[in-house]
């Protein structure tokens, strides 16, 4: 019987091969019909709450605001896009891009019920940012606590 050294790092290693493994077939690497398969992109958001408003951000860089659709219910706000490729191939050349191009799709829901119908909305430098008033009964919503 022969005694082998254990090498914690090439555990490391292996591991980290494994998840690279994982997470690349979950990317998506190939082009069909001129869209990308896989994963979709999901735009980063930022939610604040002020006294009367809720204040949304999200990262939406690459669009025109004719590209963005806001729909707001008095408890959630969905937004959705298309991001259209400029790509063009060369004859007999070969085109890579890494930048993101598709529809994406996103529903945040909401801490508190808003007024939907005063909803404001601003697009500046890829960032959208939308002021969510809050509805009156949130505004003077009064909360008794119990010590226990």
């Amino acid at each position: 019987m022969s005694l082998i050294r254990w090498e914690p790092f090439r555990e490391v290693e292996t591991l980290q091969r494994e998840m690279n493994r994982l997470f690349n077939s979950l990317t998506p690497t190939t082009f069909s019909n001129g869209e990308r398969e896989g994963l979709a992109h999901i735009p980063a958001a930022e939610m604040t709450e002020a006294d009367d408003a809720i204040h949304l951000k999200l990262e939406v860089p690459g669009l025109e605001a004719k590209d963005i659709n806001i729909e707001v219910t008095a408890d959630s706000v969905s937004i959705n896009g298309d991001r259209k490729s400029e790509t063009k191939t060369e004859e007999g050349g070969v085109t890579r891009t890494e930048f993101r191009y598709g529809r994406f799709h996103r529903v945040i829901p909401l801490p508190v019920r808003v007024e939907n119908t005063n909803v404001t909305a601003q697009y500046q430098n890829g960032i959208l940012n939308l002021t969510l008033p809050k509805a009156e009964e949130e505004k003077n919503k009064v909360v008794k606590v119990n010590i226990a």
